[in-house]
């Protein structure tokens, strides 16, 4: 072993190289290396995971940082590397300083003097650039170990690196830098750098084919290069400091902080007397007896695992949040089977009543932490964090780091903009690798097999230049963040077993430099605090039915309600958690549930692999298919789920149960099927069938029920779990059923899903709640609940910025409500009188109160501004609004539409009411199942698809009117007549088929008809606007004047152009033919002037 590279730059030097851990062990044993080095500037981020990788490759690892050190001269980087375990416990607190320190103070020398004992330190080549003082020599000398050099340097510099090690009275060594792993992965590394810095790479072709040498070249090669260089010594010395660093990361039991327990009492003592006292206060669904005998089980095992301390720390977060009125989770994941974890009020699912299993959550069995995943509202998760961080202590507590990667979009979007390409490449190319690329497939797998892909390189060097480059960096961490859960606790600092880094702000939490697998096996207690939109969204409810209501419980709700399961039933599941999506609605639809327990099995059944048990679950319920139990003796195991394995508990009852399994072997056998570990299942199908016989059981079933098991094993979820996001899916529904308004009111404050709240805006109208858009002098920030009456908030107006709607409410709340536009005005600060801030609220609606119409507004308003402002100079001027008549309603519509999204004083359709009169057709609201209608719909969203069987296409349409939105699908026989004739926006006349899915009523088309065609021949028109061409005006730009009109004020009445020069009259198509109104009047006359216009009665 004649070289070691000791300082490779890994991926964790964010956006500076692109060498993934694994990569660097497989290729480092690949050519010859025996032990190699991982050194990122400032982080450790991949430490602990190379070292481990390495060990299993046989690879010798060595693990540093590189950090800048200051003296009198200058500042450079030097490399530390740690010699075992004190060195290691050295570079966590450097790191954690140097990543802590938002002042980025560099070492110093005295600094080093502190640690070197326990670290290699290396310094860097440049320093004989510096120009230091024989004083600062010494000092290096005294706290350094090597000074670097490298084959970079001419040999006359290698000649002045000589003598300043010797001024130094270091030795050299060789220090080769390695920043990517391949010699062809240069230019990919140039342009993940032109990332970071913001910049563009001018000619990305010329400059792809240039090559560094800092590659990581085969070991024999870069020895022998040292050798001819003279500098044997120097690489020898590498392999001798690879030898003094010994660093291994063994797997750790968690430490737990001791639990502070009253007057000196143990834990086991104090967790026995918390759960005695909240056991007491729930309402057992049974035999007192066989709870307290449930307890004293778990009891047991906890203490005997010793968890007692992990279960008083879990209940002391729960117990401030239940002190502080914070709404927490019904529970999460198996943690729902603990009585312990009910006693302590941790979860809200008695375990008893529904059948679950302590083993599934802690197994004596299986030496593993319990892991409790707290849930609370998101808007509060931070009061709970602050408390755990002042609690146990800035230093014992740290949020846990993840990374945000460079995925196919963003690799796309950063690459294209280092090569400078235009906008309308980057959006043509992402539309290409979007419509071939599925889930789990990256940019080198299109490459390889993807034609369109392929074709796009083909076509374009720069593109396959760009592809190439892309590809390599995808999967890449772009930045650091913060895990959306996860905190780590410790019983001592943290930093004697991670190195950390500063929170987001000052005094926030720390953050582990470790991702959360690599902290816990390092031994640190694990918690998930996960925030959920889903109880923000109850909480709001519940203050606003608590106004009325101050003693309503939801947790005593009794989960048989008749009207919220009928609400299941129906598929009627829009803002319920867990229960949203249209195929599980589809799927409550066709199962109608008819008790809590099959709300579960659904939850349960709607995910990948269990879905395709749904439908034998339905039609068995049904009594379509028959249902066929290996043993009789499964039925109560089996029987409420109609035979199918639908959770992971059921395989764990039928081993008990069939097998003679205790429930902690059958877990293990559970754990064993569910991830194919065929050697451990061989042995326990071996005692599953000797179980069997003792019990009496022929070996053919016994066989035969083992081979079911492992069939649906990997299948079943935890029904736990189930059982858990079910309760709080029913709670949300009771809300929904008995509390509409408070409920609707809460999901359109907590959604940040703009789409989301006008759907759930429409249903709250469908549901009789009286509802109101934005008013001035109504509305607050967000939605609010007022006398069981609806009022969106001021932050649905689009362009309205957040603190001039405060300013707005802040002003009303002190000084009352405004009388009318000026006044609103001259109250508000002079930086908001910008007509840019006003012009959305008046074509949103909000102050239609204030004595104007929109039109008065929107054309006063930039003289009330002015008056405004002279008023503000002592001038007195008071404007007068002048009267004038309203927008049309088309006008005044898409006005609404552009600031609102929809449509609240009235909707497009209306304006062809006449029409739906004569033909008698109905709205929206009065669709009914297995009907032929006809019916006047404005298209809203367009989703074109192939047909998977024929790829042909077709299209899925939502489409409206003033009563409600309906699903339309336009099959491809109709679509392929219509293609190009469809639009977003567009009014037609539908005549379709209605059918039921999901609870609602769905429309098949046969025909589509544009409806201003069908009104024309209803209603022909007895004039006609003739324009004739002034001279040296061009037919086209009075044709696109009137295109311009048509948008708004579109009509009935034929357009003629004549042109006096040919003496040619041309009558313009349909779709520009326009309304009978004076705003069209005055249009056409700016185009053509008043004595070119004519208004002519048709004969």
């Amino acid at each position: 072993m004649g070289f070691v590279p000791l300082a490779v730059k890994s991926m964790y030097s964010l956006l500076e190289a692109p060498v993934r851990p694994a990569e660097l062990v497989a290729v480092a044993k690949e050519r010859g290396y025996q032990a190699v080095g991982l050194v990122d500037a400032r982080v450790l981020y991949g430490a602990v995971n190379f070292v481990r990788r390495a060990n299993q490759a046989g690879l010798h690892p060595v693990i540093g940082v590189s950090l800048p050190l200051t003296f009198a001269e200058g500042t450079l980087d030097v490399t530390l590397l740690a010699k075992g375990a004190v060195g290691y416990q050295n570079l966590t607190r450097l790191s954690t300083r140097a990543m802590t320190d938002r002042a980025n103070q560099p070492l110093t020398i005295e600094d080093l003097r502190e640690v070197s004992d326990d670290l290699v330190v290396i310094v860097a080549p440049q320093l004989m650039l510096l120009g230091v003082s024989e004083q600062t020599y010494a000092q290096l000398g005294e706290v350094a170990d090597y000074l670097g050099i490298n084959l970079d340097f001419t040999a006359a510099e290698r000649q002045d690196l000589q003598a300043v090690a010797e001024r130094c009275g270091l030795p050299l060594i060789a220090f080769e830098p390695v920043e990517y792993l391949n010699e062809d992965d240069y230019f990919a590394t140039q342009v993940l750098r032109a990332i970071k810095a913001g910049h563009t790479i001018e000619d990305p072709l010329k400059a792809s084919q240039r090559t560094g040498r800092h590659w990581l070249r085969p070991a024999e090669e870069v020895a022998a290069a040292y050798r001819a260089a003279g500098l044997a010594e120097a690489a020898a010395q590498t392999v001798a400091v690879a030898e003094r660093c010994q660093v291994h990361f063994v797997d750790q039991t968690p430490v737990l902080p001791a639990f502070p327990t009253p007057a000196g009492q143990g834990v086991a003592d104090y967790l026995r007397e918390l759960c005695q006292r909240g056991l007491a206060k729930r309402k057992l669904a049974g035999d007192p007896a066989e709870y307290q005998a449930r307890l004293e089980h778990e009891l047991t095992v906890i203490h005997q695992m010793g968890f007692d301390n992990y279960f008083l720390i879990v209940w002391d977060l729960m117990n401030f949040a239940h002190q502080h009125q914070i709404l927490t989770g019904p529970g999460r994941g198996s943690a729902a089977g603990s009585l312990v974890a009910y006693a302590l009020a941790i979860t809200d699912v008695d375990p008893l009543q529904y059948g679950l299993l302590f083993e599934r959550f802690l197994n004596p069995e299986r030496a593993q932490m319990p892991d409790i995943d707290l849930d609370l509202p998101d808007n509060r998760r931070e009061e709970v964090l602050n408390y755990l961080h002042h609690h146990y202590g800035h230093e014992r507590v740290a949020q846990i780091i993840t990374f945000g990667s460079l995925g196919t979009k963003q690799v796309l979007r950063d690459v294209s903009r280092v090569f400078n390409l235009p906008k309308y490449q980057v959006d043509s190319l992402s539309q290409v690798i979007d419509r071939v690329k599925g889930p789990h497939q990256t940019l080198a797998d299109l490459l390889e097999s993807a034609q369109p892909v392929q074709n796009l390189a083909r076509d374009s060097k720069l593109v396959a230049c760009l592809l190439e480059v892309a590809a390599k960096l995808e999967g890449l961490p772009r930045h650091d963040s913060i895990h959306a859960a996860g905190v780590v606790l410790a019983a001592e600092p943290l930093i004697k077993t991670v190195p950390l880094q500063a929170g987001n702000e000052p005094g926030a939490m720390l953050v582990t430099q470790f991702e959360k697998d690599t902290v816990e096996s390092l031994g640190l207690l694990k918690i998930d605090l996960l925030g959920l939109r889903n109880l923000t969204t109850v909480e709001t409810a519940l203050n606003l039915i608590h106004q009325h209501q101050p003693d309503f419980d939801l947790t005593h709700i009794a989960l048989n309600d008749r009207p919220t399961l009928a609400l299941f039933d129906r598929g009627q599941t829009s803002g319920i958690f867990q229960f949203e999506s249209s195929g599980i609605r589809q799927t409550l639809v066709n199962l109608h549930p008819d008790n809590f327990e099959e709300i579960v099995a659904v939850n349960a059944l709607y995910r990948p692999g269990p879905m395709e048990n749904i439908n034998h679950f339905i039609a068995r319920k049904k009594g379509q298919e028959a249902v066929n139990l290996p043993a009789k003796e499964l039925a109560p195991i089996l029987a409420p789920t109609y035979g199918i394995l639908v959770y992971q508990e059921q395989v764990m009852q039928v081993a008990a149960v069939m097998g003679g399994f205790s429930l902690g072997e059958a877990d293990l056998l559970r754990r064993a099927m569910s991830k194919k570990k065929l050697a451990t299942m061989a042995s326990m199908k071996e005692a599953f069938l000797a179980g069997a016989n003792k019990r009496g059981y022929p070996n053919a079933v016994a066989e035969q029920v083992f081979a079911y098991i492992d069939q649906f094993a990997n299948y079943g979820f935890n029904r736990s779990h189930a059982v858990a996001y079910s309760k709080m899916a029913f709670e949300m529904a009771y809300l929904k059923v008995h509390f509409p308004a408070e409920f609707l009111a809460a999901l359109m404050e907590t959604d940040p899903d703009t789409s989301k709240v006008w759907a759930y805006f429409s249903e709250a109208k469908q549901l009789g709640i009286t509802t109101h858009g934005p008013a001035i002098n109504q509305s607050q920030e967000r939605v609010s609940l007022v006398d069981q009456e609806l009022w969106l908030g001021l932050d649905m107006i689009k362009g309205l910025r957040r603190d001039f709607i405060r300013a707005i409410i802040e002003e009303r709340n002190q000084h009352g409500p405004y009388q009318d536009l000026p006044d609103l005005v001259n109250r508000l600060d002079a930086k908001w009188h910008k007509e840019a801030l006003f012009v959305p609220l008046i074509d949103a609606g909000a102050l239609d109160h204030l004595g104007y119409n929109r039109a008065e507004m929107a054309e006063g308003l930039k003289a009330i501004l002015e008056g405004a402002e002279y008023a503000g100079l002592g001038l007195g001027m008071a404007p007068v609004v002048a009267q004038r008549n309203e927008y049309p309603l088309a006008v005044r519509l898409a006005r609404e539409h552009a600031v609102l999204g929809t449509y609240l004083s009235g909707h497009p359709v209306s304006q062809y009411q006449d029409l739906r009169t004569k033909l008698k057709l109905p709205t929206v609201a009065q669709l009914r199942p297995n009907q032929r209608v006809r019916l006047v719909l404005m298209v809203t969203r367009m989703r074109k698809v192939t047909t998977k069987r024929e790829h042909k296409p077709m299209a899925f349409l939502t489409a409206s009117d003033e009563t409600g939105a309906v699903e339309v699908t336009i099959f491809n026989r109709l679509f392929t007549q219509l293609e190009g004739e469809l639009r977003v926006n567009g009014i037609y006349l539908i005549t379709a088929k209605t059918e039921q899915r999901e609870g609602q009523v769905q429309l098949l088309a046969d025909q589509v008809t544009d409806a201003q065609v069908v009104n024309r021949e209803l209603h022909p028109a007895d004039h006609r606007w003739v324009l004739r061409l002034p001279s040296g005006v061009a037919q086209t730009t009075v044709t696109d004047g009137i295109k311009a009109l048509a948008k708004e004020h579109a009509g009935n009445v034929p357009v003629v152009i004549y042109d006096p020069v040919t003496q040619k009259a041309t009558q313009l198509p349909g779709q520009l033919w326009l309304a009978k109104q004076r705003v069209v009047q005055e249009g056409l006359i700016n185009l053509v002037g008043r004595s070119n216009l004519a208004f002519q009665a048709l004969s």
